[in-house]
């Protein structure tokens, strides 16, 4: 008999056996030990057991799903405001019962108890309490357009799309990276400084990135000084299983205001690239907002090809 109820302390390894079971495809880690999930979720100094919705047949999980809050604009804490959906799991052998439908209900009902007026479907940044590192490969973009019952299902419980994210793969077993004139101008200009956490990281970052093997790189003038971008690049070996190979995720590409469209950002790309292939990585990978024009001109330049798309989905007022 199918019941409803919340996290309990020796909830995570029948979590993990769902999330084994229920092929979330090339998005999500495949799971060995719960370790993962103790490091980006169950670990977080704000999760609340109430916010993981457990459906279970007898002692089996058969579903979940995980709901949490944005960050505020200052990474600073927690805005209740903005309610996630981080993921909603049923298992392939209870799917189409209405389970995932009352899983969702459960989650606003939770997330409105707590003061979201706002209630989006997919973590994305800023907006990802959880599974950083768990699903959605460098960083949480949403739901993965690859998952082909993810659309339907959200639409179907009230849910349209509101943010689209590009994921882009580079090859990083050959050594041919993209060269021109613009690209050898600026790499005499400037230099690459690396560093194992900002200057002054917030937050956010230590809840998100502190917990991660990560390296944040600058392209700095090498005359002033001046930082140019930044790009974070993150340790993904527990994709290994999924992809077949050691993988790096660069995160976080910020491109000076008055230096943005000028080939700064694609060439910090490439020159992380070239300092990681020594550290015998497969493959990069890396995300951009569709509206992020210029971010997209300077990942596809730097050699990346889009293999997924990352969907971030928001409640729809009732009519």
């Amino acid at each position: 008999m199918l019941s409803y109820r919340t996290f309990q302390n020796a909830d995570p390894p029948r979590i993990l056996q769902l999330w084994v079971e229920s092929g979330l495809g090339r998005a999500a880690i495949q799971g060995r030990s719960t370790e993962p999930f103790e490091i980006s979720n169950y670990a977080q100094p704000y999760f609340d057991p109430r916010g993981l919705i457990l459906a279970c047949d007898g002692d089996r999980v058969v579903g979940l799903a995980h709901s949490g809050f944005g960050t505020k604009a200052d990474q600073s804490g927690l805005d209740p405001g903005t309610g996630i959906v981080c993921a909603v799991i049923v298992h392939p052998e209870y799917r189409r019962l209405g389970i995932g439908r009352e899983l969702v209900r459960l989650s606003e009902q939770y997330l409105r108890e707590r003061g979201s007026t706002i209630i989006h479907a997919g973590p994305s940044l800023l907006n990802d309490p959880f599974y950083f590192g768990l699903y959605g490969g460098s960083r949480p973009s949403g739901f993965f357009e690859s998952d082909p019952l993810a659309r339907p299902f959200l639409n179907a419980v009230g849910y349209d799309e509101i943010e689209r994210h590009g994921v882009f793969i580079r090859d990083m077993s050959s050594g041919k990276d993209p060269t021109s004139a613009k690209i050898v101008m600026i790499r005499r200009q400037t230099t690459l400084e690396v560093s194992e956490k900002p200057q002054r990281p917030t937050w956010w970052w230590f809840t998100r990135f502190g917990r991660l093997d990560c390296l944040q790189y600058q392209l700095k003038f090498k005359k002033s000084q001046e930082t140019v971008a930044v790009l974070t690049a993150v340790g993904l070996d527990q994709y290994i299983p999924v992809w077949n190979q050691r993988a790096i995720g660069l995160v976080d590409l910020v491109v000076t205001p008055e230096y943005r469209g000028q080939g700064f950002g694609m060439t910090l790309l490439i020159e992380v690239i070239r300092q990681l292939r020594q550290d015998l990585a497969g493959c990069a990978e890396v995300h951009s907002p569709e509206t992020n024009e210029s971010a997209m001109r300077a990942v596809k330049g730097a050699g990346f090809e889009r293999v997924d798309t990352g969907i971030v989905y928001r409640r729809r007022e009732p009519a």
